[in-house]
């Protein structure tokens, strides 16, 4: 059964603050909820990345079109998902975009035009996989991607809960002994 009434907290990573408050979802928030839940859920931005899994340019690619995503669902359901219901703090719109200036655009703005310039490098004789693996700051821009990754969790976590969505997060057990 979907909440009536939720008290949200989202710490936003970098020492950039956090977003929180009531959010009272009214139908179309929850509507708009479930979108951004199925976006968040099945990208890297909730997907543990390993130190030998996939490139640091793929997930600021997937990171990136958070952006384009989050447009389409707020111009879809128009300003009544960023307005707050009665007695209420917290929109659907106000934890979106805060996602996304709050966190997302931080951490791409830093490392996107650092990996740009590292990758403009790279001799053709080098995998684009190899490149970006001797990367110096590769480890932490991994690292920061982590704490971009908690706080996207969170977010997709209040989502599932407002539009009471079944937990699909952990939808896989990485510990459980194969079939």
């Amino acid at each position: 059964m979907p909440v009536d009434s939720l008290d949200v907290s989202l710490g936003l990573p970098f020492g950039l603050g956090r977003i929180g408050g009531t959010w009272k979802p009214k139908d179309d928030e929850r509507k708009a909820a479930w979108e951004m839940y199925v976006e968040l859920i099945t990208r890297v931005s909730v997907a543990e990345l390993g130190d030998d899994e996939g490139l640091v340019r793929e997930a600021l690619t997937s990171l990136h079109s958070v952006f384009g995503t989050t447009r389409d669902i707020l111009r879809k359901y128009g300003p009544d998902v960023a307005q707050p219901a009665k007695d209420a703090d917290v929109s659907f719109g106000r934890l979106s975009v805060g996602l996304l200036n709050g966190c997302l655009r931080p951490f791409l703005s830093k490392w996107h035009p650092r990996l740009a310039d590292h990758e403009s490098r790279r001799p053709p004789e080098v995998t684009a996989v190899e490149w970006e693996r001797q990367w110096a700051e590769a480890a932490q821009a991994r690292a920061e991607l982590a704490a971009v990754r908690q706080v996207a969790t969170r977010y997709a976590e209040i989502l599932g809960e407002v539009c009471d969505a079944p937990d699909l997060l952990h939808a896989v057990d990485r510990d459980a002994a194969p079939i």
